[in-house]
């Protein structure tokens, strides 16, 4: 079931990784605005493929879900960074430079270390709701910390990290409902589904997350959102399996190798946040620019 998890966890990060990249390159064909954006985006090929790449993530990240835990299936979701770079470097016609790689080959081989040296085990879909409560206050708390933070700071390097990390507490929250509504829809049924609150808390939770990101994208330089976004959100998944699903991962002397593993990741996405800003351009025939349409 722990091959099964990672397996659809890596499908889900791929999935997404696609979805986001064909929609941002139908979305820089355009030059629409609002909903006149949307409307347009629509009839596009690009953004249909990405919406179809987004749905499949949301469902390989249920199903992953619901054979793992939460500590094993959101670190995996680090690779959708790499993942997008690769597919959005051809596709967006730019060149990843050499750094870019080192950035990928750190997160692949810090995310590998850091999940067999934990080997998160022992997880049940559902929590009790004197557990919930405090998860809830810290992370909504967090979350609005954060916001307030961002909106009294005038870098825009710190405002971007701080959005980023309320961002990815968000995401984590998401993904923890989200576990524990697609438990009760494995148990119990759709009707079931219906009736749990975590259901309609995951799908609030997921917008707040996603409208924070985009600020956090809007007020400062990608170097500063990512690494507090992808670093944000497997540490506070982390800790919400371990409290609310009564997760757990090896301790001792694997603390060494973990330690060795979550440093890998931290410098690969640093790199890899600071590449994006030196990706070399491709010409490309104009042939080739009129399909995006």
């Amino acid at each position: 079931m722990i091959g099964l998890a990672a397996a659809f966890a890596v499908a889900g990060a791929a999935s997404n990784a696609v979805g986001t990249a064909f929609q941002r390159k139908a979305a820089s064909a355009s030059s629409r605005g609002g909903l006149r954006l949307l409307a347009d985006l629509v009839r596009r090929p690009f953004w249909v493929i990405g919406m179809c790449g987004v749905v499949c993530a949301a469902l390989f990240q249920s199903l992953a879900l619901v054979n793992g835990p939460l500590a094993l299936v959101q670190p995996l979701f680090i690779l959708e960074l790499p993942f997008a770079l690769l597919v959005a470097a051809p596709l967006m016609h730019r060149r990843l430079p050499r750094s870019g790689w080192w950035g990928v080959g750190a997160c692949v081989t810090g995310l590998a270390a850091l999940l067999v040296a934990a080997a998160p085990h022992g997880a049940v879909d559902h929590a009790p709701l004197s557990r919930w409560i405090p998860a809830l206050c810290l992370c909504l708390g967090g979350m609005a910390a954060a916001v307030l933070l961002a909106g009294g700071d005038r870098s825009p390097a710190r405002r971007a990290a701080l959005l980023a990390a309320a961002s990815a507490t968000g995401n984590a929250l998401t993904a923890a409902l989200l576990k524990s509504a697609s438990g009760t829809f494995a148990d119990q049924g759709f009707v079931a589904f219906l009736r749990s609150w975590q259901t309609y808390g995951f799908a609030l939770a997921g917008v707040a997350a996603v409208i924070l990101l985009e600020n956090a994208l809007q007020a400062g330089p990608l170097a500063a959102a990512q690494p507090a976004l992808t670093i944000g959100d497997a540490v506070v998944s982390l800790t919400l399996g371990i409290t609310l699903f009564g997760e757990r991962i090896r301790t001792g002397w694997w603390l060494v190798p973990e330690a060795a593993g979550a440093l890998l990741i931290i410098g690969g996405v640093l790199v890899l946040s600071r590449a994006v800003q030196h990706i070399a351009v491709v010409p490309v025939a104009v042939e080739e620019r009129d399909l995006a349409g």
